[in-house]
């Protein structure tokens, strides 16, 4: 496939300087939220913020600055749950799969039984259920966490390939992961548009750091991958 046009000639450099602008104003104007919808709604775009950072920092090499801002981002996802509306997962993935890329798997598997913790595995949607075959297959209950992943690969309403790699990655099956990651690799390749303008397959990264305890690396490259 074509390099995308996005990423042809990154400046990584002005990513970070606009992710560090972006949690800084947030972060000084997160005491002017006056109710606690606007709050955790704030709290949100600072976590986002700062996981954007985090990826712009990997993407330059810098992966001791990457984990400070990665943790940034999980503790602002965490402190956004309490009052978010119902079926909010993305905050708890967005934890989890922050401290993941900060190569943090003590705080990962917390953040992982918090997930949990929280009713994921009981959730009827499949953003739910996905949080809870990540949080399952973080904390090594590869065999639960397939139950889930198996629930949603077929789904029309989430990322088949994704399913599909969760559910590989479960099963220990390294042929059929290393085709679901690269088919979710392919998928990041054919955007227009990123979380955060960030042009970096970060699911694809996470999926990685998971095989990679289970001896499943694929290998890759791509120009949204470090």
């Amino acid at each position: 496939m074509p390099e995308p046009e996005v990423v042809k000639n990154e400046n990584w450099a002005e990513h970070l300087e606009r992710e560090e602008s972006r949690y800084h104003d947030g972060e000084a104007r997160l005491g002017d939220s006056v109710d606690a919808d606007a709050r955790q709604r704030q709290l949100t775009r600072l976590g986002n913020a700062a996981g954007g950072a985090g990826l712009a920092l990997l993407m330059k090499g810098h992966t001791d600055e990457a984990a400070e801002w990665f943790a940034r981002a999980a503790a602002r996802y965490r402190e956004s749950f309490s009052d978010a509306p119902p079926d909010s997962w993305g905050r708890p993935i967005g934890a989890i799969k922050s401290l993941v890329l900060a190569g943090d798997w003590p705080a990962a598997e917390e953040a992982a039984e918090w997930a949990l913790e929280g009713g994921s595995t009981e959730a009827d949607s499949p953003i739910g259920r996905y949080t809870a075959a990540l949080a399952l297959l973080v904390l090594g209950r590869d065999a639960e966490a397939r139950r889930h992943a198996d629930a949603i690969r077929t789904r029309d309403d989430f990322p088949g390939a994704v399913g599909d790699a969760l559910a590989y990655l479960a099963a220990g099956d390294v042929l059929g992961y290393t085709e679901a990651v690269e088919a979710v690799l392919e998928s990041f390749e054919g955007r227009d548009e990123y979380l955060e303008d960030m042009p970096v397959a970060d699911t694809v990264l996470v999926l990685q750091a998971l095989a990679g305890r289970r001896g499943l690396s694929a290998s890759l490259t791509s120009p949204l991958l470090p």
